[in-house]
């Protein structure tokens, strides 16, 4: 894995998860502002692994999450998403989507990169 797509519509969120995947876990990060960028770009971006934030304007994470499994060449790169919902309902809803894991917001930067290594790991892509 050295390849991420990251989407949030946050820019602050944006930052912080750049700076600890590209400085401290030493990943090539691409990021997008919104779902629709995420389409756009993710093929050509061509990522290992995919983090998604749920909450976002006009497409938000779920639909973009089912969007993109339909581009043949990103229909098995596992999607993480990353949210600041705390339901367990919500978190299983994410999960029967086929989601890889779910990262919860806020998320300490100095170990987001050995978090996603874990989960990459589980999802059998390693």
């Amino acid at each position: 894995m050295q390849r991420i797509l990251h989407v949030d519509d946050e820019p602050d969120i944006r930052e912080i998860v750049r700076m600890s995947l590209s400085m401290v876990g030493r990943f090539d990060v691409e990021q997008c502002a919104s779902g629709v960028e995420a389409l756009d770009k993710a093929e050509a971006a061509n990522p290992d692994l995919i983090i998604l934030d749920v909450m976002m304007p006009h497409l938000d994470g779920e639909e973009t999450f089912v969007r993109l499994r339909e581009i043949d060449a990103l229909a098995d790169t596992p999607i993480i998403f990353m949210t600041a919902r705390a339901s367990s309902a919500d978190y299983q809803k994410l999960r029967d989507l086929g989601a890889a894991d779910i990262v919860i917001k806020p998320f300490d930067p100095m170990t987001l990169p050995d978090q996603l290594r874990e989960i990459w790991a589980r999802s059998g892509s390693a």
